[in-house]
């Protein structure tokens, strides 16, 4: 870690008491003994079984990449957007990159061999650069090491806090690899209510309030996952008070956070129907770096004085998700723990992703960090572009009508009953459907049974997909159990626009059609 304000901020209190009984049994791996006298000069290392580096068969690996500004700042106007072209200006300008085998800071000879867990060492300074200066984390002592990506930093985190037989809060509809890591551990997730921002803190507060261990059958849960902006499935975005009220609430009853936070650069303006849409407030207009990162809501290290926030960052949204990189930020309670779960299961993540990205971050976008920050810019104005051109599908499908909180409420005609809504998303890649199954006609006086609802979700799905429409069914997401609500989500940040066109186009005729209002 490092921070040029450390000496002014707290050190973090000990939050040891949280780790599993794995974490407190597992010791250093007796490899580390060696470490401190790799590279010392003087000494001959005939300890280490490593191959030698001239013995790899690549001498160069090399790629075209596309320049820092290779995307607009601007969102198009109403009409531009209606059209539905994305991906323009500059996206064919490229910068080669070329990583030898022995010659540079970043090198095939290191990238490709046995390393540390902590990554490559100019990686290791742009993440401590970037976390220092863009997150600014509430306390002094704060450490960071990278990833092979935020599925595999929660795999790792489950087994460092989470005994067999206990729990996890999360949001009530909750990112499902996340469930699918905890259960086969015996770790069971414990729902939290959500609201158009996304979790709630009084009902987190309710329920540490309220919790029976004897009812429950475990300990009230010490760890909260979450997805806290462009959440998964919901796309919902926490506010930076609801963040600290959050906060608050772990603070009082002693909970970690784990901030699995892959989309926090895909922040964007709220959504504005066509007719009141202007160009984007950024426009051609240069915008700093520090107001690009003063609109963005921020993390929870932010508010983070304790030491308790385990923050996931990932590459996957903003570079590649076949980089499998990102990195952890945590205080000492927790870092030799994670570093020592790491070297016994992932190692270190893929020296030819390491490499690659590194040399991207620090020479091709590099020394600092404007050029990265800048491409960050284009991608927030591509997802923008891409949100609001698949909400306008809807508004051209369905009547749609605005009610509190931003929620839009899809009708088949001005007037009509509501037959679903959502919140377009100023976060993320995906839009949440709620289906008013209330309104379907096999519904009797508009109530609709857990088990009613689950069926009529499942039966809506197979229609859509029979039709030629494949969204992901709600019930995959249900933190509490895999039973429907009627919710459907869909991402609009992979297809292109005529298939978005058409995806909505079939949506609109199947909801229509089961729904009795043809």
């Amino acid at each position: 870690m490092s921070d040029p304000t450390a000496n002014t901020l707290p050190k973090s209190v000990d939050l040891t008491h949280h780790l599993s009984a794995l974490a407190r049994a597992r010791e250093s791996t007796p490899l580390l003994g060696l470490v401190k006298y790799w590279g010392k000069p003087g000494v001959v290392s005939l300890a280490g079984g490593f191959p030698h580096p001239s013995y790899f068969p690549f001498n160069t690996v090399g790629a075209k990449v596309l320049a820092a500004d290779a995307f607009p700042l601007a969102v198009p106007s109403a009409n531009a957007q209606s059209t539905g072209r994305f991906n323009v200006e500059g996206a064919d300008t490229v910068l080669d990159v070329e990583i030898a085998k022995t010659t540079g800071d970043i090198n095939l000879a290191s990238a490709l061999q046995y390393a540390l867990v902590m990554g490559l060492a100019p990686l290791r300074k742009w993440i401590t650069d970037f976390t220092a200066s863009v997150y600014q984390p509430a306390y002094a002592d704060w450490h960071t090491f990278v990833h092979a990506g935020n599925t595999d930093a929660w795999a790792i985190a489950v087994d460092t806090l989470l005994d067999p037989g206990s729990g996890y809060f999360t949001e009530e509809f909750s990112y499902p690899s996340a469930q699918a890591t905890a259960v086969p551990h015996g770790v069971k997730p414990v729902p939290i209510a959500m609201d158009a921002q996304g979790l709630r803190a009084d009902d987190l507060r309710r329920v540490c309030a309220e919790w029976d261990e004897a009812a429950r059958g475990m300990k009230r849960p010490h760890v909260l996952y979450t997805v806290p902006v462009g959440q998964n499935p919901c796309g919902t975005t926490l506010s930076a008070e609801r963040k600290k009220e959050v906060y608050d609430v772990c603070v009082e009853y002693d909970i970690i956070i784990v901030e699995d936070d892959p989309y926090y650069f895909l922040q964007m303006d709220p959504y504005a129907l066509p007719s009141a849409r202007q160009p984007s407030s950024n426009g051609e207009i240069p915008e700093s770096d520090a107001d690009f990162l003063a609109r963005l809501a921020p993390t929870f290290l932010k508010f983070d004085y304790q030491g308790r926030v385990i923050r996931f960052d990932s590459f996957s949204k903003t570079i590649a998700p076949g980089a499998r990189l990102g990195w952890y930020t945590f205080s000492p309670s927790f870092y030799e723990k994670f570093k020592l779960q790491a070297e016994t299961s992932t190692q270190n993540p893929n020296g030819f992703g390491q490499a690659l990205v590194t040399d991207l971050l620090v020479n091709k976008w590099g020394p600092d960090l404007t050029r990265y920050l800048r491409w960050l810019r284009g991608l927030r104005a591509q997802y923008t572009l891409r949100r609001d051109f698949a909400v306008d599908c809807f508004a051209r499908v369905f009547h749609l009508t605005a009610r509190d909180e931003g929620v839009l409420v899809g009708a088949a005609r001005e007037g009509g009953k509501p037959l679903f809504e959502f919140v377009p998303p100023v976060g993320g890649m995906m839009i949440w459907l709620k289906l008013h199954l209330e309104n379907h006609p096999d519904v009797t006086n508009g109530v609709v049974s857990d088990d009613q609802a689950d069926h009529l979700e499942r039966a809506i799905w197979e229609e859509l997909a029979e039709s030629g429409l494949l969204l992901t069914p709600g019930w995959y997401f249900n933190a509490a159990q895999l039973k429907g609500k009627g919710h459907f989500r869909m991402s609009y940040s992979y297809v292109e626009a005529d298939d978005m066109r058409k995806g909505v186009d079939t949506f609109g005729r199947v909801i229509k059609k089961v729904f009795g209002v043809e």
